[in-house]
């Protein structure tokens, strides 16, 4: 297969071992009661496998509704998916599945959402701090208090629970850019991953809209590691692309995304990034 005939939403590349595994959230219905997640191999990322499934949310009572935004990050010799489902009281929250290779199966690790039970959340990614600590990064979705924030707190060593206070980092609203989605105000964030450069850097990637666009935004922390002293830089994309991550293919960096923001038409793209540094541009 070929990107252009792959149709998912926030494609998520583990690179290991030579290849490249792609997971992302089935785009039919916007990925809700898709029954799981699909992982496609490359060893070029231009030819992939056809779709191998390494989750059936069905078997393990998470078909509710939605099945969004995995990712697979190797942790302490483990791999382990932060997914956005829909919880038992309707509202959304990240949970994380473990397994012992990134072709599954994942089988539930976390005793549900490790974000709040009260809250709508989505898009939870794994950081781990300079001094090895776990954190999640995530959004509180503007469907519930209109101007969405992303947040990040301290998880438990094991990753199977939120450890401490939730710290909000900052709203959708806050860039000078920053652009209402719909009536009634409504603001987005959705789609953090962190990504440390190689001089030492710490920068988030983040989405919403701008000017009616799907846009891939940039946040830097300004002492270089995850906290409330950070500045938002200019967006990377602005013209219909988001929901991305940052991934390495020998020494060639690229920025993953999909586009275009269109149900049954989304496909992955990989832009060729530069690492400056001090920011990442577009190649």
């Amino acid at each position: 297969m070929k990107k252009s005939d792959i149709n998912i939403r926030d494609p998520f590349v583990l690179a290991e071992d030579g290849k490249f595994y792609m997971y992302g959230t089935r785009a039919k219905s916007f990925g809700t009661r898709v029954g799981g997640v699909d992982v496609y191999i490359s060893s070029d990322l231009e030819d992939w496998s056809e779709p191998y499934e390494v989750l059936d949310s069905e078997k393990h009572g998470l078909n509710r509704d939605v099945n969004w935004a995995p990712e697979v990050h190797k942790y302490k010799d483990k791999y382990y998916m932060f997914i956005t489902f829909t919880m038992e009281n309707d509202n959304r929250g990240t949970y994380i599945l473990c397994a012992g290779s990134p072709m599954g199966p994942f089988v539930p690790h976390s005793d549900g959402a490790v974000t709040p039970k009260e809250w709508m959340s989505l898009d939870g990614t794994l950081y781990i701090s300079k001094d090895g600590k776990p954190y999640i990064v995530f959004c509180h979705e503007h469907v519930q208090i209109l101007d969405g924030t992303i947040c990040y707190a301290e998880l438990t060593e094991d990753l199977k629970a939120i450890k401490g206070e939730i710290t909000t980092l900052f709203s959708a609203s806050s860039p000078s850019w920053s652009d209402e989605f719909e009536e009634g105000k409504h603001f987005i964030t959705d789609g953090p991953f962190l990504y440390r450069t190689k001089g030492d850097e710490l920068l988030m990637i983040w989405s919403t809209f701008i000017k009616g666009q799907y846009s891939e935004c940039l946040v830097r922390f300004k002492d270089g590691d995850l906290n409330e002293n950070f500045e938002h830089l200019e967006p990377l994309i602005k013209d219909d692309g988001g929901h991305g991550m940052i991934f390495s293919s020998g020494d060639e960096l690229y920025l993953t995304f999909h586009t275009p923001n269109q149900t049954l038409y989304e496909r992955p793209d990989f832009k060729k990034i530069i690492d400056t540094g001090t920011e990442v541009k577009l190649a």
